[in-house]
């Protein structure tokens, strides 16, 4: 069970790795893939942080989104 995100946009959904912000499924527009994966980069210890927290069944925090 590798740390991941899930991504919508418009139509489109993606699931994104944690660590590396890599594919595993889905499709992003190019621009967008790119915005996302920069995101993963900045809160990447809050995003491992909260796949701990969830994964033992906690509350997550709110991480600011995409702006």
């Amino acid at each position: 069970h590798l740390p991941h995100i899930h991504v919508r946009y418009q139509d489109q959904e993606a699931v994104l790795a944690i660590p590396d912000g890599r594919l595993l499924e889905g499709s992003l527009q190019s621009g967008k893939m790119k915005l996302v994966q920069a995101w993963i980069e900045i809160h990447r210890e809050e995003l491992v942080a909260n796949w701990e927290l969830a994964s033992q069944g906690e509350n997550v925090f709110r991480i600011d989104p995409l702006k």
